[in-house]
């Protein structure tokens, strides 16, 4: 097929790379990629992502069998509504359905109506309302922005001073959602939907704070690990804990939005944490996750290829369950000085060749450039390690040793990513 997968990070490249393993002899391209990309398909770097008429007249004359929308900005832009109008195959929801990450409240709605457990949550359009429900829910402080925010629109603090600025910032801009704490162990979980049928994929953890033992800011995503054994713990196991949420929430919420005339096309993505009153939903996604992909799309085992293009042509039905690798995957994020504050740009990535060497080792770029000869960072969160191994001690082994291989003056990244299940 003649595949186009719209965006520039490592979800991108982890996608690209999963199409390109199938071995099926595929025609990749990528608007506008990286350089990372640019050695696994050919970019298409003048065209703009969010544009659903320009998008779609080269899907049109490039003959593009399918095209798959990596980031969240272009759904919720409505380049889906504009390629499907053009009858042209497209894996990623339409602007109203892509409200599920474009508009936290309408997640919330959307949960209510279907009755999807998740926690309390009021709507601030001010300061003196921001103030009301902090005080209500009390500490630890849950704030996010109702828009979208490119990873960065929350914070959970018990500071109660450093919840009000950040709510500050965001109220101009259509308000914040105050939500009450959940405590307990996250996971993420992928559902691939036609509109009606949801198949899931394997869940993973990642680790959204920049520091070690989760200190710091929240990030994109500093590292993730897939599958999840301590799962069997309190679920009996993945399979038994996937077809739970897939039931409670997947797929109610996948039938409100049909029921409202706003069929859901495309990667659901479902933050959940594991409470001690059951499992609730701190957010959805309308895309796959990232840095969450770069680990499960390692185990996939199905052509991704034929699992997406079921979803968008609406057959997702005659598919089995997606079949995954028993390997261990592990990815730790190399991240600029600064991230996530403010990532310093522009210098110099050595080391690439003697990391992507070691064995079970795959480099996604996540913010790269040529530039006069040299690979460059052009962002915060610049490289994916990824790493597979028969257990979590050898792919976390793996992913370390290739990171030291590395030189980013200034970088830094997590060390303790999937620490405690490589301990297991």
């Amino acid at each position: 097929m003649r595949i186009l997968v719209l965006g520039s990070g490592a979800r991108e490249h982890a996608i690209i790379l999963a199409l390109r393993a199938e071995g099926a002899g595929h025609e990749l391209f990528a608007a506008p990629g990286n350089a990372g990309i640019a050695a696994d398909a050919t970019l298409v770097a003048d065209l703009d992502q969010n544009d659903p008429a320009a998008v779609t007249a080269y899907a049109n004359e490039a003959r593009i069998d399918l095209v798959i929308i990596g980031p969240e900005a272009p759904l919720v832009a409505g380049v889906a509504d504009a390629l499907r109008g053009r009858g042209i195959p497209v894996f990623g929801p339409g602007r109203a359905a892509a409200q599920l990450e474009g508009s936290k409240a309408f997640a919330k709605r959307v949960m209510e109506a279907a009755g999807v457990p998740t926690g309390r949550a009021t709507r601030a359009r001010t300061r003196a309302e921001v103030e009301a429900a902090l005080d209500a829910y009390g500490a630890p402080h849950v704030v996010k922005a109702d828009g979208l925010a490119a990873g960065k629109g929350v914070i959970v603090t018990s500071d109660r001073d450093a919840a009000l600025a950040h709510a500050e910032t965001y109220l101009s801009g259509g308000g914040v959602l105050v939500e009450e704490f959940l405590s307990g162990p996250e996971v993420s979980l992928f559902f691939v939907s036609d509109g009606d049928t949801v198949r899931a994929l394997s869940p993973a953890q990642d680790f959204k704070r920049a520091y070690d033992d989760d200190q710091g800011p929240n990030t994109g995503g500093m590292g993730a690990y897939s599958p999840l054994p301590w799962l069997a713990g309190a679920f009996g196991g993945e399979d038994e804990f996937v077809a739970e949420v897939t039931r409670t929430i997947a797929e109610p919420v996948i039938r409100q939005l049909d029921a409202e005339g706003t069929p859901f096309i495309g990667l659901l993505y479902a933050g959940l944490v594991l409470t001690e009153h059951g499992i609730k939903v701190i957010e959805f996604n309308a895309r796959f996750g990232d840095p969450e992909t770069q680990v499960v799309l390692a185990r996939l085992v199905t052509p991704l290829s034929r699992l997406l293009l079921s979803a968008a042509g609406g057959h997702l039905e005659d598919e089995p369950a997606p079949a995954f690798a028993e390997a261990a995957a592990v990815t730790v994020v190399l991240a600029s000085e600064g991230y996530p504050e403010a990532p310093v740009t522009g210098r110099v990535i050595d080391g690439l060749d003697a990391a992507a060497s070691v064995d079970g080792v795959h480099l996604a770029h996540a913010a790269t450039a040529e530039q006069d000869g040299a690979l460059v960072a052009t962002g915060g969160r610049v490289l994916n390690v990824v790493a597979l191994g028969n257990t979590f001690f050898e792919a976390r082994e793996r992913a370390y040793r290739a990171l030291g291989e590395i030189s980013l003056e200034g970088s830094h990244h997590r060390t303790d990513i999937a620490a405690r299940v490589a301990r297991d």
